[in-house]
């Protein structure tokens, strides 16, 4: 499955594997209803930068991260 093309599939794995990847407590928090096809290259990035860090992350980096996201979803609602 080719990431780099825009899709409602991709974004749904996209948003999973960042979800797996925080280990959030409370992963209701990050649902990929919450994301519109025009977060993607944003849900993109994020999705890279974490594999290229394979999942180790501080704190702060999480924090920011779920900020974003975080902002992503009050921009639709």
């Amino acid at each position: 499955m080719n990431l780099e093309t825009p899709s409602q599939e991709n974004l749904e794995r996209i948003v999973g594997e960042i979800k797996t990847s925080l280990k959030v407590v409370n992963a209701a928090i990050i649902n990929p209803e919450d994301f519109r096809l025009s977060d993607y290259e944003d849900l993109l990035e994020i999705h890279q930068m974490i594999q290229k860090k394979q999942g180790r992350l501080t704190m702060m980096e999480i924090e920011g991260i779920l900020e974003e996201l975080r902002e992503m979803r009050k921009a639709h609602k």
